[in-house]
Parts: structure tokens; C-alpha cells; sequence
């Protein structure tokens, strides 16, 4: 069975709402939402193929727009690659040209919408940012928070409460406090024993390798409405957190860090053949900040995550 190429778009309004089109109840997964787009016609381009389905779908023209994310998806009755790219400028003003119902809905709001399975990922990757921040080590209780709370006033919306040297009573605590300093601005995810995830409901969890080579054959540890991600490092495992219905992944080392001088880095060129063959978000770490971040979307990933990158002086 031939894999039917498609280019579809993350359409980001000035307000930052993304828009979506409901399927004609005639047609493939009929009466779902989804991203505009369609089918790359044999040879062509897959910008020009986006180009192309905006103006016929939504009378628009695309002036801005970059990779998001590609998905490959098996239904039983056909295999898909969506190749999903984020379009933040156009001219026109989008309209259902063939008569398809649209909305334009926030990304909190999209997860309340029915899209069709292999749509997933795109759900995630539209909601997701473009930095993920992971605290650093060793830093006293008020320094921590303070670094939290700088970043997050500067923009960051994705926080790793990261501190492995801290003992589990006193991360417990710190944890209660970084909930209560990202509440309503940024996603906190937090990291520790699965036996916790009942007292913390409003952050998500960020698993260790080692928790997922554990955990991944139970599958996903709690409902989806909720951020789940993992640490992946090659291609175990993520077919591990592909396996287990993860959100997103963090794949690192990608350059030689401080942090971890053993670990052998994988690389750029690997760095994007794994990416290649894994249908999630993914954020590249080790070595590599906000400088990098276009280079990470050009590979297909996220964005990047980092320590020192994102850590704002306290």
C-alpha cells in the first residue's frame, strides 16, 4: 500500500489561535476537525503542494511558514504522512472555500476538539513551545524559585523541574511551590516516582529512560488531557515512548556538554534520522540554546531544551 503524502498547516492568527476545518461527513474519518491541507501531487515540492491547498481550501496565500512535524500513520484502510508545517503569515482572510465549517480556537482549546488518530501529534506539537527549560542542579530552594519565576515572566512556557540531588521530601515541597509560580502562564512537568502523580494534578511528567524501559509495556500512566513526556537518547528507546503514548520526548546528547562529558554526542545528521523515524515532538538537548532552534526545526524537531540556554541570572 502506497503511503499518500499530505502537507497540512498549523495556521497561527496575530492573536496566536490556530485555525482548524471540520471534515464533510463524506469523506475519510468524516465529521472530525482538522489542520487545512492536502494531498502532494507526484514531484511536486511539499511547500508549493501547501501553497497550493491554502488557496484552494481557505483563499489565503502563504507568506511565512516553516516544518513543524512529519507523522506517519497506518489506518487499516490507508497509510498516511502527514507533513505539517506551521504557517505564521498570509494574506487573505481565511474563509471555507468549499464550504467547510471552520474555527479558530486556542491551543488549550484545541484538546477539546475530535481529530482523527494520526492527528495527535499535531495537536501536541501546535500546544507545544519552541524551548523546553530544565532546571539546574544544585541550587539552593529560594534560588531555584526565583529562577523559575524570572523565566517565566520572560516568556518560557515549558518548565522541567529537574534536581536529582535533591532528596524526595525536599523536591516534594519545591514542587508544590513551582506549581503554584506556573499556574496559568507555563506547563510545569515534573520528574520522580509514578507514585506520585496524584498529588500533583496540574503538572505534567517528564520520565526518565530508565522509567520508561520500566513502564512503557503498562502504557500511558494517566489520562491524555495530561502532559506525559520521556528521555530518549537513541532508537530504542523511542520506539519505547512511542509504545507507551508518550506527548513529546527530549533526544540528547546532540552536542558534547558540560554536563555529562562521557556521554558520546549523536550528533546532527543522527539527531535527524531518528527524528525522521519517530512520529512525536521531539526537543533536542545537550549543548544547543536558543541560537540553535532553527537548526532543530530544519531537522524536524520541536525545538530544543537546555539548562544553561534558558536559565535566566538570579
Amino acid at each position: 500500500m502506497k503511503r499518500i503524502h499530505v502537507a497540512a498547516a498549523v495556521i497561527r492568527g496575530a492573536d496566536g489561535r490556530i485555525l482548524i476545518a471540520r471534515r464533510a461527513d463524506s469523506q475519510h474519518q468524516g465529521g472530525l476537525w482538522e489542520f487545512p491541507g492536502g494531498k502532494v501531487e507526484e514531484g511536486e515540492a511539499v511547500e508549493r503542494a501547501l501553497t497550493r491547498e491554502l488557496q484552494e481550501e481557505l483563499g489565503i496565500v502563504v507568506t511565512a511558514a516553516r516544518p513543524l512535524i512529519k507523522v506517519k500513520h497506518d489506518y487499516p484502510d490507508k497509510q498516511v504522512l502527514l507533513d505539517v508545517w506551521e504557517v505564521s503569515g498570509f494574506t487573505g482572510e481565511p474563509h471555507g472555500a468549499e464550504g467547510q465549517p471552520l474555527a479558530w480556537v486556542s491551543g488549550r482549546e484545541l484538546a477539546q476538539y475530535e481529530f482523527p488518530e494520526a492527528n495527535q501529534p499535531i495537536v501536541a506539537a501546535a500546544r507545544l513551545p519552541g524551548e523546553y527549560l530544565i532546571t539546574p542542579d544544585d541550587l539552593e530552594t529560594p534560588q531555584l524559585l526565583r529562577g523559575i519565576q524570572k523565566a517565566v515572566a520572560g516568556g518560557i512556557k515549558l518548565v522541567q523541574l529537574r534536581a536529582p540531588n535533591m532528596y524526595d521530601p525536599k523536591y516534594r515541597d519545591v514542587a508544590v511551590d513551582a506549581v503554584g509560580l506556573c499556574a496559568g502562564k507555563a506547563q510545569l512537568m515534573l520528574k520522580g516516582p509514578l507514585e506520585w502523580l496524584g498529588d500533583f494534578p496540574a503538572a505534567g511528567w517528564h520520565l526518565t529512560a530508565e522509567q520508561l524501559r520500566k513502564y512503557a509495556s503498562k502504557g500511558r500512566p494517566f489520562p491524555k488531557e495530561r502532559w506525559l513526556a520521556a528521555s530518549c537518547h537513541n532508537a530504542e528507546e523511542l520506539a519505547l515512548a512511542e509504545q507507551m503514548g508518550v506527548d513529546f520526548v527530549t533526544l540528547s546528547p546532540v552536542q558534547a556538554t558540560q554536563s555529562h562529558p562521557d556521554a558520546v554526542p549523536l550528533g546532527w545528521e543522527q539527531a535527524t534520522s531518528l527524528i525522521e523515524g519517530f512520529s512525536k515532538p521531539v526537543f533536542l538537548l545537550g549543548g544547543v540554546g536558543a541560537a540553535e532552534r532553527e537548526k532543530a526545526w530544519q531537522c524536524g524537531a520541536q525545538g530544543v531544551a537546555g539548562i544553561r540556554a534558558f536559565w535566566p541570572e538570579v
